[in-house]
């Protein structure tokens, strides 16, 4: 498996032949630290295809499918619910894009997906306090997550500390954070840090995944 960053909370997961996508941000997209539309986003949408899309929530950094020309059938996840595509299974759970059960920003859906067993989680724009007891027990043991850190309407590098020790996972990758570097050293700050070189790609396998604590991975931009 091998995992891209496309900038914002868009990875790419290539598992053999099979591409499955997170939140792919809308071409021309506007995208503010508010979740609505009011400024251009630095955020460019990739323009490749993919077998499966997943999105966290229908904003315009994280909604690009329906502007990408179909050159070939693609399935969309974008709700909660259980879906198993060309041998992935993905779970989506409803969270909240804010700390007040949605009334600002709306619902945002957290999802598991297991490939090559690799169980991995995307938070996507979560934003409430801490993880409910009954999200942590559906996101279960996780080896790779996918955590906000920029602040705001999402996890800020204490509130991404937290998850992770909520969830434990073997891998953390940070996301949806800004290009000024500041939330991405005040995270590394907090989970104690020093000198994390930035990946261009990140390959895992099973068999690679060790219960030495949390290891944390930054990509770079594609």
């Amino acid at each position: 498996m091998v995992i891209s960053y496309y900038g914002l909370s868009c990875f790419e997961i290539q598992s053999g032949g099979t591409s499955l996508v997170f939140d792919l941000p809308a071409r021309n997209a506007s995208h503010s630290d508010a979740g609505g539309p009011s400024k251009k986003s630095a955020v460019k949408s990739p323009r490749f295809q993919a077998d499966i899309f997943v999105q966290s929530h229908d904003h315009d950094g994280h909604n690009g499918v329906e502007s990408i020309t179909r050159e070939k059938e693609f399935f969309l996840v974008d709700s909660p619910g259980e879906y198993e595509i060309k041998g992935i299974y993905i779970r989506g759970m409803k969270s909240f894009h804010d700390s007040v059960s949605g009334k600002k920003h709306g619902t945002n859906t957290v999802y598991m997906v297991r490939c090559e067993n690799v169980k991995l989680c995307f938070m996507g724009d979560f934003g409430e306090k801490e993880i409910k007891p009954e999200l942590k027990e559906e996101i279960g043991e996780i080896d790779v997550l996918f955590v906000p850190i920029g602040g705001e309407t999402v996890l800020d590098a204490e509130g991404a500390r937290k998850a992770i020790n909520q969830i434990e996972p073997t891998i953390a990758i940070p996301m949806h954070y800004p290009n000024n570097g500041k939330a991405l050293k005040s995270f590394l700050a907090e989970m104690g840090q020093k000198d994390v070189k930035p990946l261009e790609k990140f390959s895992i396998k099973k068999k690679d995944i060790t219960e030495n604590g949390t290891q944390i991975v930054i990509l770079s931009v594609v």
